[in-house]
């Protein structure tokens, strides 16, 4: 048996980017940066690191995330890991990234870290669309993305 999950919480590192495949499927891009504790061996101090993440979303979902996510925002994320390869210039490049099942707002858009009281959570259940804590924008809940809809 195999299971493949990923769950994250961080800061978007970047405008998500939203893009089109010939079929006209919305695909959003964009970067979390996830911080990593560890102790200087040097002088024994705590220090962050960090790790930038990057994640896809794909569908209807996507389209109407992409017009409410900002750069720096605090995000939880969860979905499934994938490894791409491809070649550039002659050298083979790869990298590992997250294609996004669910998505929860960790704090507003402005920024003012309410965290979970004052965000949306999406959900990728059978219903498919937001259950807010705050008012929401209106998503269509027959929206879901599907495993079959991902085009890998």
């Amino acid at each position: 048996m195999s299971i493949n999950r990923a769950i994250i919480s961080g800061n978007l590192t970047r405008d998500p980017e939203l893009r089109r495949t010939q079929s006209g499927m919305a695909i959003m891009s964009f970067g979390v940066a996830v911080n990593d504790r560890r102790r200087n061996s040097q002088t024994g101090e705590w220090e962050d690191y960090a790790n930038f993440i990057d994640c896809t979303m794909f569908g209807n979902r996507a389209e109407s995330l992409a017009n409410i996510l900002t750069k720096g925002m605090k995000v939880a994320i969860e979905g499934k890991l994938r490894w791409s390869q491809w070649e550039r210039d002659g050298q083979k490049r790869s990298k590992i990234e997250v294609v996004v099942d669910e998505l929860e707002f960790m704090s507003s858009r402005n920024g003012g870290g309410q965290g979970a009281q004052g965000g949306y959570q999406q959900s990728s259940g059978s219903q498919g669309g937001y259950q807010a804590a705050a008012p929401a924008p209106a998503i269509d809940p027959a929206s879901a993305v599907y495993d079959d809809d991902i085009p890998f």
